[in-house]
């Protein structure tokens, strides 16, 4: 008895180029894409390389469990999907390119089918048709997944860089720090600054911090509550702090929520601060 499905297998394995080829031709030009037609002679070859790899996983479907189409899967979607992130392919245009390998794939299978018109049961071509067109979907549902997970992961990775510059520190001798805050502070930078200070303080045996609110324009009820917070926090970890450049506004947003910073020092100015006969000494 023929087993069709690994008489197709060895077909489809046989004919991988020019299933690619077939693929390629089907290129647009003049899209600012990986997968026009004018990307270039190394693009092209890596398109080659990928899609011998999806035409092998496709095909693996056919032979069951022996064939570790699943192992294939994962490893497929992450080479992709770490490929198209590094290119800045969108999701819609890999499934528009899964979808004419899946037409050209299906063409190859068809070419098969005509060369045993008489001998290839109805039953195993609808089969085929299953089989292979759910392998498709599962290799774009695994794509989808894996991209969200790898954006996701550069994505939580430059907000924490992005939190780490928006509240540097800068140390001006061995236990004194200057905290510069600039530009507008909304409640989710609050929060950052919040959670990152205390950390850096504390990594940077920083004793005495000045918090200079100069370049700060705009700070919200919420955002004021959250500053005092971290006041407050830097205080319980031994960590005295100062207010430098406080604006009227954000002081009289500061009394209208009924904080007390009576017990927090401040000047009008970081330079007014850093005259302090104590700051001087430390700093020469």
């Amino acid at each position: 008895m023929i087993d069709w499905n690994k008489e197709l297998n060895i077909y489809l394995m046989d004919n991988i180029k020019t299933i690619t080829d077939e693929w390629l031709a089907l290129r647009d030009p003049g899209q600012q894409s990986i997968y026009s037609s004018d990307a270039g002679v190394a693009t092209e070859q890596t398109l080659r390389e990928q899609n011998n790899l999806t035409n092998r996983t496709i095909a693996s479907s056919l032979l069951g469990p022996s064939g570790n189409f699943e192992e294939q899967k994962t490893e497929w979607a992450e080479l992709i999907a770490k490929s198209r992130i590094a290119s800045n392919t969108s999701i819609s245009e890999v499934v528009d390119a899964i979808s004419r390998v899946r037409k050209v794939f299906w063409r190859q299978i068809e070419r098969f089918v005509g060369q045993h018109p008489e001998t290839v049961p109805v039953a195993v071509v609808l089969q085929w048709g299953e089989t292979i067109h759910l392998a498709f979907d599962e290799l774009l549902t695994a794509f989808s997944d894996m991209y969200f997970t790898l954006m996701t992961t550069r994505l939580n990775a430059q907000q924490s860089l992005i939190d780490e510059l928006s509240s540097p520190i800068i140390k001006i001798n061995e236990n004194i720090g200057i905290l510069p805050l600039v530009g507008d502070i909304d409640t989710e930078r609050a929060k950052a600054i919040l959670e990152v200070v205390p950390a850096k303080c504390m990594e940077a045996d920083i004793l005495k911090l000045f918090i200079d609110l100069s370049g700060v324009s705009i700070i919200d009820t919420m955002v004021a509550n959250q500053i005092y917070e971290v006041i407050q926090v830097l205080n319980l970890l031994g960590v005295k702090s100062t207010i430098t450049g406080i604006r009227p506004e954000i002081a009289q947003t500061s009394i209208q929520l009924g904080l007390d910073f009576s017990t927090i020092e401040t000047h009008s100015s970081l330079q007014q601060a850093l005259k302090d006969k104590y700051i001087v000494k430390k700093v020469d």
